[in-house]
């Protein structure tokens, strides 16, 4: 947004211009318009338009006058403080909003208008992280891409990866998350998109929804924002998602009966039916679910105009699954970002696959939150696909989790948190051990991971 001015950002955001720009806008001094925006008083350096957003106990408005004095320039700031004028004296441009986070979604969805970038938007109860991931891999040698980082999928976040899009983005892939009804259908208000990736629909969040039936219905909320002529990608077959498709949008499946499908498999070579054309790729992830996101992400990219060839390299974001090799022979899979019960049943299944017979198999398992009446049942389920997979040794981490160990017929050991865990696994392990961690976020099963790593350096 360098090129835009005050009055303009003022526009764009439905904000009241409180002081003068005070020479921001002489080209000779500086840009005219932000060069970044932020939500960080910490970050609000030269070039930073600060959103003082409320929060749950400290309103961000309070450090504008800070960010002003470190050099931002311009803040945003909730009416509340339109009185302080006195205290936002510093030079820099003074914006008012009666709802700054209302205003910070409003400027990012003129940034993305500015910009003119086909939107990828992608959702799903699971693996939408590294569809996002695998989009950027496939679009950016061909298109000028910018995709969310990490999990910035949040009416907060969502809004700055758009406005962190420079000039001259070409595509931006969009990574949309929810909690509850309505919240994808917000996102996309903003994000505007051209595509939709619904990458599944799964029991995340049944607690909050119900059933499974409403969280189709929120990841469709993503369907029903598409524009006429708009493009679709769902699973092959999914009934729950049937009754959101739209006839004035191209629907694209995917999957073992779907438009784009894997026809043949030798390694990391994969033969694929990309909707009537044949595309042979190499792919370094040979885990199911990783080759059905990859399907998915080649159906959006195609949707947009890129049909790859070669090689897919991509770099997953930390926790969905990394690989590392520890001393010893150990091998670390850190997929301890988040769980649910099709993502605990895909990495268990990760783990047998291609694993040695003769190597122990130990799985590191947390509690699968916001799963409602049905946890404790979900959480026998995968005790169960642990014992059944011959996984050797478990190790429980919550309450929740420990009803795992219940029906597990080998070595276990349940612990209250994180912490105990840290403290419990390295002793346990053995030479040559392949070890999965995983559980839901709020779990902190990061914390096993760095004990892990940090053993290894020692």
């Amino acid at each position: 947004m360098r090129d835009w001015n005050a009055e303009r950002v003022a526009e764009a955001a439905e904000a009241r211009l409180l002081l003068p720009e005070d020479g921001i806008g002489d080209t000779m001094t500086g840009p005219r318009g932000p060069e970044r925006v932020v939500i960080d008083s910490r970050e609000a350096g030269p070039g930073a338009l600060f959103i003082g957003l409320p929060g749950a106990n400290v309103d961000g408005g309070t450090f504008a006058a800070a960010a002003l004095d470190a050099g931002a320039w311009g803040v945003l700031v909730g009416s509340d403080y339109a009185a302080a004028e006195p205290a936002l004296a510093a030079p820099g441009v003074v914006l008012v909003a009666e709802d700054p986070l209302a205003a910070l979604q409003r400027l990012a969805r003129a940034w993305r208008r500015e910009l003119g970038a086909k939107v990828i938007g992608v959702t799903g109860s699971t693996g939408k992280t590294s569809t996002k991931d695998l989009l950027l891999a496939i679009l950016a040698p061909h298109r000028r891409t910018v995709a969310s980082r990490e999990n910035r999928n949040t009416e907060i976040g969502l809004p700055l990866e758009i406005l962190g899009a420079p000039a001259g983005t070409e595509v931006l892939v969009l990574e949309m998350g929810m909690r509850g009804a309505g919240q994808i259908a917000e996102l996309a208000a903003i994000a505007e998109p051209d595509v939709a990736v619904v990458v599944n629909v799964g029991t995340a969040h049944l607690e909050l929804l119900g059933s499974v039936e409403a969280i189709a219905a929120a990841k469709a909320e993503l369907i029903a924002a598409l524009p006429v002529l708009g493009t679709a990608v769902v699973p092959a077959d999914e009934p729950l998602l049937a009754a959101h498709l739209r006839a004035d949008v191209t629907t694209v499946t995917f999957g073992p009966s779907g438009d784009v499908r894997l026809e043949d498999t030798d390694g990391e070579r994969l033969d694929i039916d990309l909707a009537g054309a044949p595309v042979t790729l190499e792919f370094p992830f040979t885990q199911p679910h990783m080759r059905l996101n990859l399907l998915a992400a080649l159906a959006a990219a195609r949707a947009v105009g890129v049909v790859p060839r070669g090689r897919i390299d991509a770099v997953i974001s930390a926790g969905r699954g990394e690989r590392r090799q520890l001393p010893g022979g150990v091998t670390l899979i850190d997929d301890c970002y988040n769980a649910n019960p099709i993502s605990m049943h895909a990495a268990l299944d990760d783990l047998v696959a291609g694993a040695a017979p003769d190597r122990r198999l130990v799985a590191v398992l947390g509690d699968m939150l916001e799963l409602g009446p049905r946890a404790r049942e979900f959480h026998l389920e995968a005790g169960r696909d642990a014992d059944r997979l011959g996984v050797g040794l478990l190790v429980t981490v919550g309450p929740l989790a420990e009803a795992m160990a219940t029906v597990f017929t080998r070595e276990a050991h349940s612990v209250t948190d994180a912490a105990q865990a840290a403290a419990l696994v390295p002793s346990l392990l053995r030479e040559g051990d392949l070890v999965l961690v995983k559980g839901s976020h709020g779990v902190g099963l990061e914390a096993v991971c760095r004990a892990l790593t940090a053993q290894a350096a020692a």
